[in-house]
Formats: C-alpha cells, sequence, structure tokens
C-alpha cells in the first residue's frame, strides 16, 4: 500500500506516494550537530564487515568511509546505533546508502561539528522503502 509523505522544506512543501512500511524506533532521542540533524557530525571508517539485519540499517565492508549524521541515544538494553551514507572504492559499494550502523563498527577519523543538540527521534527516521 502506498503511503503518503507529506514534507517540509524552506519555502517548499511536496507530496510524494512512498511505497514502505514504518519499523520499530530503535530510540527516541538522537543527538545531531545541528536542530535538524542535517550537517555531517563526523567521517569514520568502518573496522569490519556488517551485514544489516534488516532495512533500518546499512551494509557495511572493512575499510569503507562513514559520514555520520546522528547518533541514537542508548535506551535500556538496545545498542548503540549511528545514522550514515556508505562511500566506497568502487561504485558498486553502495554509493550513498544512509542507515544505521552499530558505533562499536567505526572508528571516527575526523570530527567537523560535535554532536550536541539532543532531538526526538520521528516515524521516519525508521521508515523502509
Amino acid at each position: 500500500m502506498a503511503r503518503l509523505l507529506l514534507l517540509f522544506l524552506p519555502g517548499l512543501v511536496a507530496i510524494c506516494a512512498v511505497h514502505g512500511i514504518f519499523m520499530d524506533r530503535l530510540a527516541s532521542r538522537k543527538l545531531c550537530a545541528d536542530d535538524e540533524c542535517v550537517y555531517t557530525i563526523s567521517l569514520a571508517r568502518a573496522q569490519e564487515d556488517y551485514s544489516a539485519p534488516d532495512c533500518r540499517f546499512i551494509n557495511v565492508k572493512k575499510g569503507q568511509w562513514i559520514y555520520v549524521y546522528s547518533k541514537l541515544v542508548k535506551e535500556n538494553e538496545a545498542g548503540e546505533f549511528w545514522a550514515g551514507s556508505v562511500y566506497g572504492n568502487q561504485p558498486e559499494d553502495e554509493m550513498g546508502t544512509v542507515g544505521y550502523f552499530p558505533s562499536n563498527l567505526v572508528r571516527e577519523q575526523h570530527v567537523y561539528q560535535e554532536a550536541t543538540k539532543e532531538v526526538p527521534t520521528t516515524d521516519i527516521d525508521f521508515f523502509c522503502e
């Protein structure tokens, strides 16, 4: 079943018909560099391979670069996950794929901005197409 998403961008409203599912939330809050979580926090390098368990996550290969955009605030016994986009050395290495990955999978190589803004997560943070 197609869902309608209403996206608000400065000076723009877009209505998109999308196919997908809203998955369970991994956390209720996240840390970002800004209030909208659009600025890159850091650049990290994967220390090992990781296979995504579902569509909220990204597959990562050892050595891939990941731009980190937010860090979920750990709750209860949940793991600590960050959100980012994967970039590989080859075009077929999931260029630009965005999703979650375990924070202990990577080593931050360069911090652009500190993740000091704590904001609530929303349903769209865990939407899968």
